[in-house]
């Protein structure tokens, strides 16, 4: 028999068993340091994961973009004031956005252009927007 029993209710296994700095008929408290160690791998997975989900974003935006002598370098800071967006939307769409600030230098002016893209793609082409924060630094 191996040193982890396998769980047969899933398929999936090896399962690590329980060990416990202390243990009663309810209670398993894992060492923290063994907890630490998995959620660093854990963080580790979902940013290489993040990593590559933003990389095949970017080459598929500026597969578009092109069209139009535009590119996307970073997401993050490229998208941020909403004129690549607004113009990646009229791309993708074939119609062209209500007006926006051309020329946004003020924080309030690169979300109110954000807002006109978010707003044309679930009022106009009907697509539901879910979870996601203008409003954070």
């Amino acid at each position: 028999m191996s040193q982890f029993p396998y769980q047969a209710d899933t398929g999936f296994g090896p399962v690590e068993p329980c060990l416990p700095l202390h243990r009663d008929a309810d209670h398993c408290e894992f060492d923290d340091e063994d907890e630490m160690v998995t959620t660093e791998r854990e963080l580790a997975e979902d940013a290489q994961w993040k990593k590559i989900q933003q990389n095949t974003f970017t080459r598929w935006a500026n597969e578009h973009l092109k069209t139009v002598s535009k590119h996307i370098g970073n997401l993050e800071t490229d998208l941020s004031d909403g004129l690549r967006l607004i113009t990646l939307i009229e791309v993708l769409s074939g119609k062209r956005l209500p007006k926006h600030n051309k020329k946004p230098s003020f924080r309030s002016q690169k979300l109110e252009n954000v807002s006109v893209a978010l707003k044309f793609l679930q009022d106009d082409e009907g697509i539901r927007i879910v979870n996601i924060d203008l409003f954070r630094r």
